[in-house]
């Protein structure tokens, strides 16, 4: 019953997020529909990259695909995809909406060193991937937590050294840290530390941190890697013998001492100084301060389940995989794997919400591709589903007054999505002549307060028939599965305008149940 009920989501063990906040959007994997989507921070759905099947195609968004994505990261308009079955790493260029590889050759590598060009590299399960600067490049990097064979590596995106190393070629591609042995040890020669599965990356680039953060999965610890020297040492988790895997567990405290159990995701916190972590097999969110090495849980209580608390103490997660703190340090996004959710904190109110994946008509009937999304300026558009209700043909006079009162209905248990604008819009198609009042849209913020809408006609009319559309767009989810879905109706009111002293006209009800 647990799982049926979440059935309605659009998601399926969506793995890892990411945001741009400069273009206010979220890049989601969707792990279990191997693809990648795109979508505004109010949960429109721009792009379905890839799925529903597996594969791992090159190519424009309609023929790309992928194999169980995990790890993404975007930076102007240009995304990267850890495609961890099909051990590749993919760039998704958003502008020219082209999907290409750029390490990895499709089957796994055992190789531990590495240092051929990407797309001639192969690699082996990568898990998580974030970008990092060199010394002369911002974003130069980017770096890769090789689960499969437990390293970090990295792909040059532009020529540069990593610490310690050679200098190196734009596109190569090889082992930053970690032997390949599966191991918790921390040493000051990257290549001689171990990881074992590691699968979540932040980076921290300012001082004093200067380190990129590995969730370590199969060892349970949170470990640093300076990007200044390499040097790899315990954060907290996991006990001081490097061989023991096993020592995991849920207590909150410093170094060693902290137990988490197959941490899977890392976001580092700038604003706060602090890093948060998916602690997955515990079901928690919890935060480190790297200053004095202490571990806390910020959300969850350890159960596995789906609540939606007051607080963020009572909200619960089930094997949350992915995390990313927006840029402005309010939001912290995250993939709450086995719920098939994308949940986002407010790190000042402290409350969870969340994120409404609005699947409009588009995003239903066709599996991959881009759905254009109107322009602020532009008005909405109906979903091709939305029915045409004729309304009786009206006879007015030029200059006339009219209200149209809005009288909708959502289905049982249902409530307006409040991070997305529902609204209403005036179209003519034919007679644009009769849009002379600039007030030709407007929000619907309450369903039990619905707006009456003005309209005057032109003084000077250009026909004596014509036709006006009051449409709405309605945005709402269901209380008991949290499937949001974007709804639309049309109400067409046909007018018959004639040059007669004509009395004033009641207002005129749109009614209709969605």
């Amino acid at each position: 019953p647990y799982r049926d009920s979440l059935s309605s989501s659009p998601l399926l063990f969506p793995g890892k997020i990411a945001v741009d906040s400069s273009e206010n959007t979220l890049v989601i994997a969707d792990t279990g529909h191997h693809r990648i989507l795109v979508v505004k921070k109010n949960g429109h759905i721009l792009h379905i990259i890839g799925g529903p099947d597996r594969g791992r195609n090159d190519g424009n968004f309609s023929e790309a695909s992928f194999s169980s994505p995990q790890g993404v990261a975007i930076k102007n308009s240009i995304i990267y995809v850890a495609d961890t079955e099909n051990h590749l790493i993919r760039k998704i260029d958003l502008r020219l909406e082209l999907v290409s590889t750029v390490a990895g050759v499709g089957i796994q590598g055992t190789d531990k060193e590495g240092g051929a060009k990407g797309d001639e590299q192969p690699i082996s399960s990568p898990w998580d991937i974030t970008l990092g600067s060199l010394a002369t490049y911002e974003d130069g990097v980017l770096w890769i937590a090789m689960a499969g064979i437990h390293q970090i590596w990295a792909l040059m995106l532009e020529c540069g050294k990593l610490p310690k190393g050679s200098d190196l070629k734009k596109g190569t591609c090889l082992r930053f840290a970690g032997s390949g042995n599966e191991e918790n040890r921390n040493n000051a020669y990257p290549h001689k530390a171990g990881f074992a599965q590691p699968s979540g990356l932040s980076v921290a680039a300012e001082d004093p941190w200067s380190c990129l953060f590995v969730a370590d999965s199969e060892s349970s610890t949170v470990r640093t890697i300076s990007l200044k020297d390499g040097t790899v040492k315990l954060l907290v988790g996991g006990e001081r013998d490097p061989m023991n895997l096993f020592a995991f567990g849920d207590v909150d405290g410093a170094g060693t001492n902290a137990k988490l159990q197959h941490p899977l995701g890392v976001a580092w916190d700038k604003k706060r100084s602090l890093l948060y972590v998916a602690d997955s097999y515990n079901h928690k969110i919890k935060f480190v301060d790297p200053k004095m090495k202490n571990c806390a849980t910020l959300a969850g209580t350890g159960e596995a389940s789906n609540i939606i608390g007051s607080s963020i103490t009572t909200s619960t997660f089930n094997e949350p995989g992915g995390l990313y703190v927006e840029d402005g340090g309010q939001f912290l996004y995250i993939a709450d794997t086995n719920n098939h959710q994308i949940k986002v904190i407010d790190l000042e109110s402290r409350t969870v919400s969340l994120l409404p994946l609005l699947h409009v008509d588009t995003v239903d009937n066709i599996t991959r591709g881009s759905i254009k999304m109107t322009d602020k300026a532009e008005l909405p558009r109906l979903p091709k589903s939305a029915p045409h209700l004729q309304l009786p043909s009206l006879t007015v006079s030029p200059g006339q007054a009219l209200q149209f009162v809005l009288m909708l209905n959502l289905p049982p248990n249902a409530k307006l999505t409040e991070e997305a604008p529902s609204s209403w819009f005036f179209t003519a198609e034919g007679n644009e002549w009769l849009l002379c009042d600039p007030h030709r849209s407007g929000t619907i913020a309450d369903i039990f307060e619905q707006p009456i809408i003005p309209f005057q006609l032109p003084t000077n009319c250009l026909s004596a028939d014509a036709l006006l559309s009051i449409n709405v767009c309605l945005y709402y989810c269901s209380k008991d599965s949290n499937a949001c879905m974007m709804k639309g109706i049309s109400f067409n009111q046909p007018f018959h305008i004639a040059n007669v002293n004509q009395k004033s006209i009641a207002p005129i009800e749109l009614t209709y149940t969605f």
